[in-house]
This record gives structure tokens, C-alpha cells and sequence, in this order.
């Protein structure tokens, strides 16, 4: 997968060639994702916590209640398992950026479906060194502290610490940002236990957004 990385400005048609897309739910030649699979995807479905979606009863959880998100809500059409893991994984570790038009057009699905409040978008960003490794940012904010990946931090309190003080929002000579007095809707491309996501909205909110909503293509369950 290094060398499609170091493909990536080839001809979409030419890479197509060498290196033909498989659905990761059957193996179907074509797309990351098949429209049969698509259909079987596993949905983030009620009940879950008004703030986070973590699937429970339908009640804030315990961790919204012991630390209240720096974001006023979390939304998401899918958990995180089987074929959408396996196609978010493809565009992020596995140098498979044609993946991104798929589940881009997921995400774009679920949020004109939903009554998601915001006027902005902004992505989750990554650290320039890992932009550069990686080549892309699939999220696509301003980080400022290279933590290690979250997927390498074990508990929920060694995410948030992970995340401390990692990002801030670009400002003007003024002091005035981009995002001051908007509603912005924050997108990544997991939730596991929204700890990035919390701090980067915090740090949205602080350059004056009015409200931030996550808004991710697959919750962990």
C-alpha cells in the first residue's frame, strides 16, 4: 500500500489498473463498499446517550456526566464494525484514498437526512507530521501538540489526556476567528470515546463558535 501512496497523483484510471478496488463486505470488484453492503451496514440506532451516542438506554451516560463534552452533541450513522471498519481503515492506514469519495458520500447522506444544527463545517485535523507520513488528512482546526495516535491510548482518561491542549483555532490580528458567532459542525471519522473530538470543540468554542456538533461516519459501540 506504500506504493499507491506514492501513486496517488497517477491518473485515477491508471491506478484503477493496478490496483482494482475490492468491496470490503463481500470482495466484489469495484467500489470500497458495495451498494448490497452499503444496505447491511450496521446502524448507530436509538437508544443511545443524547451527547456522545454511546449506545445505552437512552440517558446521558456516565461520562458525560462526570465530564461534560466540550461538544453539545455527537451524531453518526454507523458503529464501528465490519465492512465500514475495514473501509474507514482502508483510507487511513492503508493508503486507499478512493475510499474517501465513498464514505464522503455517506456522511454527506446521514447529515442532509438529519436536523444536525450548524452553518459551518470543520474537520478534525491532523498534526502536520502525520499529514505529511500519511499524505492527506481524511477528516481534513489547527493542531498544535503531535500526540500519539489515539488508538494507541488504552483507557477513556488516557484519551482525554492524549488530547489536552492539542488544538487551537487560527485567529485574526483582532482576535476574531472564522468560526466566531457560528454554529459549526466538527467532522472526523470515528468516535471511540470522543475525547478529540471534545477538545477540539472546546477549542472552537473559545475562538467564539456559538455551538459545536460532531458529527463522525462510525461510532464505536
Amino acid at each position: 500500500m506504500a506504493v499507491r501512496r506514492l501513486l496517488w497523483h497517477i491518473p485515477r484510471l491508471t491506478l484503477d489498473l493496478l490496483f482494482p478496488l475490492h468491496c470490503t463486505g463481500c470482495q466484489r470488484e469495484g467500489k470500497v463498499l458495495c451498494e448490497t453492503c452499503v444496505d447491511h451496514l450496521p446502524r448507530l440506532k436509538t437508544p443511545y446517550c443524547p451527547v456522545c451516542a454511546e449506545p445505552n438506554s437512552g440517558s446521558i451516560c456516565r461520562w458525560c456526566q462526570q465530564s461534560t463534552p466540550g461538544f453539545d452533541g455527537l451524531r453518526g450513522p454507523y458503529l464501528m464494525e465490519g465492512p465500514i471498519r475495514e473501509a474507514i481503515h482502508n483510507l487511513k492506514y492503508r493508503g486507499i484514498r478512493a475510499a474517501a469519495t465513498e464514505l464522503g458520500d455517506l456522511l454527506a447522506q446521514f447529515l442532509t437526512d438529519q436536523a444536525i444544527p450548524g452553518d459551518v463545517i470543520v474537520p478534525v485535523p491532523l498534526h502536520p507530521r502525520r499529514v505529511r507520513e500519511r499524505g492527506y488528512n481524511q477528516s481534513e482546526l489547527f493542531r498544535t501538540k503531535d500526540s500519539p495516535p489515539q488508538v494507541q491510548a488504552g483507557s477513556r482518561e488516557q484519551r482525554r489526556e492524549n488530547v489536552a491542549d492539542s488544538f487551537r483555532c487560527n485567529t485574526d490580528v483582532r482576535g476574531n476567528s472564522d468560526v466566531h458567532h457560528r454554529a459549526v459542525i466538527l467532522v472526523d471519522d470515528v468516535a471511540t470515546t470522543g475525547s478529540t473530538l471534545s477538545a477540539c470543540a472546546s477549542a472552537l468554542k473559545a475562538a467564539g463558535a456559538t455551538s459545536v456538533w460532531g458529527l463522525v461516519l462510525a461510532r464505536e459501540g
